[in-house]
């Protein structure tokens, strides 16, 4: 059996022949995607980190032991491996093997809270746990792999996020579901004010909930409270819809020659083309050809 210190799988890792382990890797900021085929039983000492690690066994198993629990997983499952923070030991058997890494920052931002406790390590559903998967194959496949990626913070911030919100919606965790009444009460349009000029004049930057709170003077949950009682869509809702205006902008104002729609689009936090061409056409009713072409 293998032994080995550190991650699961580290970046770069690669071991020859058929006896070892096939690793593709892709990251970003705070997001890392691995897919690794594995030859051989390995077992790692995981040192605590500030990270999440959420996984899926395509073919094979891993377990973890902490010194409070052992818990094993078979193909078809996703897990949390463990909380952060913890040592474990990561025990693999051969198969294939999927893991995504999260900063614990980005969880926490989402949440508007200074810490969240998982309190589980499974999918609370099979059909969220689907969810789950399909939002990491679209990180993985359509943002990781974006051109120049490491210069798109926007698209990096923006799959930080999105990964987190489904986290913490598919894995149990202690994140409040209902706003306490001093969240309620901060709620109010003064605070909407303020959050929406700070939105106007810092959309270009990879900007979240938490900063927006914070210019805002509010919490996160009473600035989610204030956009929805007044405004009727959510901060990130709000930011994307200033995001896109900024593209029609830059769209008309561009030379159909030179520029492309994916450049600009990607600019502005947009990864998936199709997605991103039907947003723009049920704002403008028009598509973003159309209005790089001046049409």
């Amino acid at each position: 059996m293998g032994r080995a210190r550190g991650d699961i799988f580290e970046p770069g890792q690669r071991h020859g022949g058929p006896v070892g382990i096939r690793l593709s890797t892709a990251g970003a900021g705070p997001i890392r995607v691995d897919r690794a085929t594995v030859h051989f039983d390995l077992d790692a000492d995981v040192a605590p980190a500030g990270t999440l690690v959420f996984g899926r066994v395509h073919i094979g198993s891993v377990g973890f032991r902490t010194d409070r629990r052992e818990n094993w997983y078979g193909a078809g499952d996703d897990y949390l491996a463990c909380r952060p923070g913890r040592a474990r030991t990561a025990m693999v058997r051969a198969g294939d093997h999927e893991q995504v890494v999260l900063d614990v920052e980005a969880i926490t931002s989402v949440a508007g809270a200074d810490q969240v406790r998982f309190t589980g390590y499974q999918p609370v559903s099979a059909g969220l746990g689907e969810g789950w998967n399909t939002t990491c194959t679209y990180v993985r496949d359509t943002v990781l792999t974006a051109p120049n990626i490491a210069a798109q913070p926007l698209l990096i911030g923006n799959a930080a996020r999105l990964l987190a919100a489904m986290a913490l919606t598919v894995f149990p965790n202690d994140a409040l579901v209902d706003p306490p009444a001093e969240h309620r009460h901060d709620a109010h349009p003064a605070g909407l004010r303020r959050a929406v000029a700070f939105i106007d004049e810092n959309a270009h930057r990879d900007v979240g909930p938490a900063e927006i709170a914070a210019a805002a003077y509010v919490t996160v949950r009473a600035l989610q409270l204030a956009f929805r009682r007044h405004l009727g869509t959510t901060p990130t809702g709000y930011l994307r819809r200033v995001r896109l205006e900024h593209v029609r902008r830059q769209l008309l104002s561009a030379d159909p020659a030179t520029a492309t729609i994916a450049e600009i689009a990607a600019r502005w936090g947009f990864a998936n083309h199709s997605r991103f061409t039907a947003v723009y056409r049920t704002a403008y009713g028009e598509r973003p050809s159309q209005s790089l072409r001046h049409q």
